[in-house]
């Protein structure tokens, strides 16, 4: 697991400090990932739990388990939701994810054959009105064309033959009739609704903040201005918090752009990696961030004496995954270095990620509804590993905030957990090294 600090606290601790957690996205096993670490990190928190910080904001697959923590609802009982054991919520099912965009399968087709077919009667007409100044207005360009043929005049012959003719009905292309995405996510939409409505939670950010006294905020990009949209107190009440994690969830090609009151959005993830900035603007002191996307150093030195493989002799798959990673990566650590930058920010960040050698983790399909079983696992091991080597200066940074950690509580509650779902105690941990982050960052 990838750790990153960044120390600007200075001095005695806040009076009453302000926790935020920020949760990046992760399609389906990345938010599975993120579910098994939040577990993790929970087992070790003994004073105050992951259901009691004072700010969540989330995109994407983030924005739903913020949603959820916001309400209430604990690491575990999200576990318990993906393996189908919950007592209090409906377990999400994979229509929930992959509802098919039906209406667009059958609407653009149509639209397509129907602007074919009246294509040429159209254009005929169109031909027949303007038959009467034709002569006149394709003469120069005709005669430049025979007095010395050239792809330039007899492109300059055919705009001018089109400017007269139709000058606005343009052919039907197949592309524009594609539809906007394989599937519909309003099916999480309702499914969160009805959730909500079983807890007895509003499903409106003022209304969750009287009734839980937490804050939380959804990003989601504006497809049509495409600026980023802020949901929560203070910021955009346009939208319920159902319908915000339905436009933060949008990813684009995956799911058709979430049309809601008039407004197109699509994933947050388009606009920012996370939204650290807004913990940091709401003024959060300690800010926990959880980014389950990143790109791996590749073993070109290999094992055992063994020559590595590049990345490409894995096939298209392996190099669209770890550029599409360094996308993302890339933009979150320029956004480390500004807020590292920033006067205005005086508390600390705690960056949880991947390790960077972690290839199994790498290699499973983001969208893999099937391997959240496996994915919740790897996540929960990851932590652990992570929190248990870097013990002693994690719990120096939670203490300052006034929250206590504790290995001992931990162990029991892993043990519990495991049992519970039949989880094995990996090999990594059965002696685990002291160790120290990948990187600490101090100003």
């Amino acid at each position: 697991m990838g750790l990153t600090l960044i120390r600007k606290s200075r001095g005695a601790p806040p009076h009453n400090p302000h926790v935020a957690l920020v949760l990046a996205g992760g399609a389906v096993t990345g938010g599975a990932f993120k579910v098994g670490g939040l577990k993790a990190l929970d087992d070790f928190l003994v004073s105050r739990r992951v259901t009691d910080f004072d700010t969540y904001v989330g995109l994407s697959a983030g924005a739903l388990l913020a949603a959820a923590l916001a309400a209430g609802v604990t690491p575990g009982e999200m576990v318990r939701v993906l393996e189908g054991q919950s007592e209090r919520l409906d377990q999400l099912g994979p229509l929930d994810f992959y509802h098919p965009n039906w209406r667009e399968y059958a609407a653009r087709p149509a639209r397509f054959f129907w602007e074919s077919l009246t294509f040429a009667p159209a254009t005929g007409l169109d031909l027949l009105r303007a038959l009467p100044g034709l002569p006149e207005a394709l003469g120069p360009p005709l005669r430049a064309f025979l007095r010395r043929p050239s792809y330039t005049r007899w492109e300059a012959l055919a705009l001018e033959a089109r400017a007269r003719i139709a000058p606005s009905r343009e052919v039907p292309s197949p592309a524009a009739h594609i539809p906007s995405g394989i599937f519909d996510n309003r099916r999480l939409e309702r499914w969160l609704r009805r959730n909500f409505e079983r807890l007895r939670m509003p499903n409106d950010f003022e209304g969750l903040r009287d009734r839980r006294g937490r804050d939380l905020f959804i990003t989601a990009c504006n497809l049509d201005s495409a600026e980023r949209e802020v949901f929560g107190c203070g910021e955009n009440l346009d939208l319920t918090i159902s319908e915000a994690v339905q436009a933060s969830t949008a990813l684009p090609l995956l799911y058709r752009p979430a049309r809601i009151r008039g407004v197109e959005y699509v994933d947050g993830g388009v606009y920012r990696t996370a939204n650290i900035d807004v913990a940091i603007e709401k003024g959060a002191d300690l800010i926990v961030c959880y980014n389950p996307f990143r790109p791996i150093t590749n073993r070109l030195e290999g094992v055992d004496g063994r020559p590595g493989r590049h990345l490409s002799d894995w096939g298209l798959k392996a190099v669209l995954n770890q550029s599409f990673r360094t996308l993302l990566h890339s933009r979150l650590k320029q956004g480390l270095q500004r807020y590292l930058l920033d006067t205005r920010f005086r508390g600390d960040i705690v960056l949880l990620e991947p390790r960077e050698r972690d290839v199994d983790f790498f290699n499973v399909n983001p969208l893999a509804f099937w391997k959240r079983a496996q994915a919740l696992q790897h996540g929960f091991d990851s932590v652990r590993a992570t929190i248990e080597q870097n013990f002693d200066v994690l719990a120096e940074v939670f203490a300052r905030y006034g929250m206590n950690m504790s290995r001992v509580a931990a162990q029991r509650r892993a043990a519990r957990t495991r049992a519970q779902f039949g989880w094995q105690v990996p090999e990594e941990e059965r002696d685990l090294p002291s160790g120290r982050p990948e990187l600490r960052v101090v100003s």
